[in-house]
């Protein structure tokens, strides 16, 4: 029996320690990201995932929106400090992928499909989830790490306005991206018996 695929599965972590260190090109590695969405699969073949790569300033300046923006959410000067330093080290990254949701394309399935359009939102979301991970693991292939981050809506229209992002797209997350400064810990795996169920 082939392992392989299990092998890429295990290299993919969430790694927070992340540098500017990659080999790839740019070119390279928005191919890469292009090429593991365009292949991910999503219901009825849909395709509502939207991608936003950002590289250099774009990316730093990302990051900057974030800092900008929590700064007004967080209540005192101690506790911005330590999110400061957080957001910094996702900044210190070589690049960010924005995950959208074309929410045009989804309400034409709902308007289309009456019979699954209360299907069509969750279906979505699996849709991100399954290019999230496809990407997630092309990068990890490749021996860079990523994590994925969720300010969103907090940082919806700031971003927009910036990236003149398509009023449509729904940003779902951020997926900073570069070469492997410190390994993930140990991961904790719950009891088999506890989630899953085989009958024969």
């Amino acid at each position: 029996m082939e392992k392989k695929f299990i092998e890429l599965a295990k290299q993919r972590r969430t790694i927070y320690s992340l540098g500017r260190n990659v080999k790839l090109s740019e070119a390279e590695l928005t191919d890469l990201i292009k090429e593991s969405i365009k292949n991910s699969p999503s219901a009825f073949n849909n395709q509502t995932t939207r991608v936003v790569i950002l590289f250099g300033d774009s990316h730093e300046k990302l990051w900057d929106i974030v800092i900008d923006r929590l700064k007004q959410e967080v209540p005192d000067e101690a506790a911005f400090a330590k999110t400061t330093a957080k957001v910094n080290s996702f900044k210190a990254a070589f690049g960010t992928i924005l995950f959208y949701t074309e929410t045009k394309t989804v309400k034409e399935f709902e308007d289309n499909f009456p019979l699954y359009a209360a299907n069509f939102q969750d279906w979505s979301e699996q849709s991100q989830g399954n290019a999230q991970y496809a990407v997630w693991t092309s990068l990890a292939e490749n021996g860079i790490g990523a994590n994925l981050q969720h300010y969103n809506p907090l940082i919806d229209d700031e971003v927009r306005a910036a990236f003149n992002i398509p009023a449509t797209w729904r940003l779902r997350g951020e997926m900073d991206f570069g070469s492997i400064e410190a390994p993930a810990g140990d991961k904790d795996f719950m009891a088999d018996d506890d989630r899953f169920m085989v009958f024969k």
